[in-house]
């Protein structure tokens, strides 16, 4: 029997000559291919490439909808860059990341969403005062 520390040791494989062992798994899901590196590399740039053009082009017109579109963008470019260059898929460390992506996310956009919500409606609901009014408050 061997120690478990020891350089030497091996461990078993199974048919299709996949190795079996502490570090396996972790190996595998932790690197991408240089596929996967230039696949991710091309669609960044192009997601990139396409809301520099709508801005500089003035192609959409209306700037809000312009602000959504290049949003929209930038949400696909975010999992891209989890996709791609993270590596964060469902398999990924036992399904542990995506389920803590998908907390977070939930969490920032609850957030974001009644921040957003208390701010325009304090805004809706102050009265506004003159500076004469202002001096004159107890």
């Amino acid at each position: 029997m061997s120690h478990p520390h020891d350089p030497h040791a091996t461990y078993g494989h199974d048919e299709h000559g996949g190795e079996h062992g502490p570090h396996a798994e972790h190996v595998e899901a932790a690197h991408g291919s240089l596929r996967d590196y230039v696949t991710g590399f091309i669609l960044s740039v192009i997601l990139t490439a396409i809301p520099f053009w709508l801005v500089m082009g003035d192609v959409i017109g209306d700037s809000g909808t312009t602000a959504l579109v290049i949003l929209g963008f930038a949400a696909v470019q975010i999992v891209v860059h989890m996709v791609y260059f993270l590596h964060m898929n469902p398999r990924s460390e036992g399904g542990w990341n995506m389920l803590a992506l998908i907390f977070t996310t939930v969490f920032v956009v609850i957030i974001l969403a009644g921040s957003l919500w208390v701010m325009f409606h304090m805004n809706a609901n102050m009265m506004p005062m003159s500076p004469h009014e202002a001096r004159i408050q107890p």
